[in-house]
């Protein structure tokens, strides 16, 4: 074989290495169950249905006069969306972790190339492809203008893709430990905001039209990537010199975007890990007295017990998870209610509703670990004071938050009359849910898997319905009384004057509520620990 014919090192293109090795990655992830390959094409399929509509969408809205700031507000939505991903979901795309890549003699500039054809493979540039170009036809008016969104569409999706890169390249070694994994609970969060957001701005311009959009785009449509769907617009007008400012200014940003990811891949390629060091030296440990405010909880048991709960919240990820989603819908739902005018007081019990859930299947959250639990409950009094301690330490969250959560409500609707009827109303259902978590979980006690995103392991589902929503229509019925009562306080006349008893009524009544469920409950976790451990621990 002549020197001619034999190929160099490095001849084949790195681009479609990479490109091969995603698809074969995700050719190799669909293989491994029937179930995943099933899921995976159910999202495709409604990800492309979505975007198909959306397209359809655009497509009906060209000649609309206001069209031109939905398309700046979505190219930005979609910017920011493409940024927040790899933080909340970084096991999305096994390459979005580069230091599998370090002990490669690859350099950065062809690995950016590489991993940016790489990343252009998949469902989320596909949708994010579908909505560019339906912006290219809702706007563009004429050849020009038909170029100009050509070019703008592309260099929008490479900005949307790279920042995704470069945000998550910068994080990798958070996202890539166990403690930065956790970031993930956000999701809940973002997706409890998100929904609320998307809720009031739909209400918005169903009333006021896509006029209201105008001040915001109008700052947007220089800000890249939506300064590239805004030079369509300008192309449209006859503003040739706007739209190639616009495209410079997207162009720039690319540039600049490639750069900083380039310089965070050098950084891993070169830099050791935060893993291979040794610990630093000369760091105090914690002692007994370092606890902080573990030292204000109750001696014994009741203490230990508080303490243990919290410290679930806080490092558990799945009751972070729940916790974190809990809290931001319980606030999200009456404020913005309020905020829109269409709101009530009463809204504000939400908030006693969706953390009174994180009583039920207590013993689930400890999984296989609750065999320790079990070995120190050997009478119904232990296990009244371990239920007890942990609707004491629920309770030091809930019921402060609680209390904000409807004051502000009230405040935003100036209705401070009705604040002593809410508060009353949310402390007699935060004790009925306190009474009915802790019977449902002795009753029906069911596991939590540590991995994935399910909250309940297969062949459990019943047992966490019939925990989850008896319990809750349990609660709604045991705070019937109260319910009545400001009713009729609020029909009769001249029952204003006596709306502030509700307060210490509900406040008495969810006590009492909360009391005699813990003293139903005791006996049943006493007496069934064995089939207890046996469902938490199937996880």
């Amino acid at each position: 074989m002549s020197a001619r014919t034999v190929p160099a090192a490095g001849a084949t293109p790195l681009t479609a290495v990479f490109v091969r090795l995603k698809l074969s990655l995700l050719r190799n992830g669909l293989r491994q169950s029937g179930g995943r390959r099933a899921a995976w094409v159910a999202s495709a399929v409604v990800v492309l249905l979505f975007a198909a509509l959306q397209l359809i969408g655009l497509i009906a809205l060209r000649g609309h006069a206001h069209v031109d700031a939905l398309i700046v507000l979505l190219a930005a939505v979609l910017a920011l969306g493409w940024a927040v991903m790899p933080l909340f979901f970084p096991s999305g795309d096994e390459t979005l972790d580069p230091t599998r890549l370090v002990m490669l003699p690859l350099r950065p500039r062809p690995l950016v190339r590489a991993l940016l054809a790489a990343s252009l493979v998949g469902i989320g540039p596909l949708f994010t492809l579908c909505m560019f170009a339906g912006s290219v036809v809702a706007v563009a008016h004429g050849g020009a203008a038909l170029a100009v969104g050509v070019v703008g569409a592309v260099l929008a999706l490479l900005v949307c893709v790279t920042l995704a890169r470069a945000v998550a390249a910068a994080n990798v070694r958070l996202l890539t430990s166990r403690k930065g994994r956790d970031l993930a609970v956000l999701s809940g969060l973002v997706v409890a905001v998100g929904a609320q957001l998307v809720n009031f701005g739909a209400q918005r311009l169903g009333t006021s039209g896509l006029e209201q959009l105008d001040p915001v785009a109008d700052v947007l449509r220089w800000v890249p990537p939506a300064s590239a769907v805004g030079a369509m617009d300008a192309a449209s007008d006859g503003a040739y010199g706007v739209a190639l400012a616009q495209l410079a200014l997207t162009a720039a940003a690319l540039v600049l975007l490639l750069w900083v990811w380039a310089r965070h891949l050098t950084r891993l390629m070169t830099s050791p890990d935060g893993s291979t060091l040794q610990a630093a030296e000369g760091r105090p440990a914690r002692g007994p007295g370092s606890a902080g405010p573990a030292r204000l909880l109750p001696a014994g048991r009741t203490g230990t017990t508080m303490e243990r709960s919290l410290r679930y919240v806080w490092r558990d990820p799945k009751t972070k998870a729940a916790w974190v989603t809990s809290l931001a819908i319980g606030l999200i739902v009456p404020v913005f209610n309020a905020w829109q005018g269409t709101g009530s007081v009463y809204f504000s019990c939400f908030a006693a509703g969706m953390l009174g859930i994180q009583m039920y299947n207590q013993f689930g959250q400890d999984t296989s670990a609750f065999w320790i639990v079990a070995m120190t409950i050997s009478s119904t009094r232990d296990a009244y004071v371990e239920l007890r301690a942990r609707a004491l330490a629920l309770l030091l969250i809930t019921l402060p938050y609680a209390v904000l959560v409807t004051v502000l409500t009230t405040a935003m609707l100036d209705d401070w009359r009705t604040l002593p009827e809410a508060l009353g109303l949310s402390f007699a259902l935060l004790g009925a849910m306190l009474a009915t978590g802790a019977w449902t979980s002795a009753r029906f006690p069911y596991s939590i898997p540590q991995e994935g995103h399910k909250n309940v392991v297969p062949g459990q589902v019943g047992l966490a319905w019939i925990s989850i929503v008896g319990g809750m229509v349990g609660a709604a019925l045991l705070c019937a009384p109260v319910i009545a009562l400001t009713v009729w306080l609020n029909v009769r006349e001249g029952g204003d004057a006596w709306s502030a008893v509700l307060l210490p009524v509900g406040a008495v009544y969810g006590a009492l509520l909360t009391l005699l469920g813990l003293r139903l409950a005791a006996p049943h976790t006493a007496r069934r620990l064995p089939e207890i451990l046996t469902a938490v621990s199937k996880g």
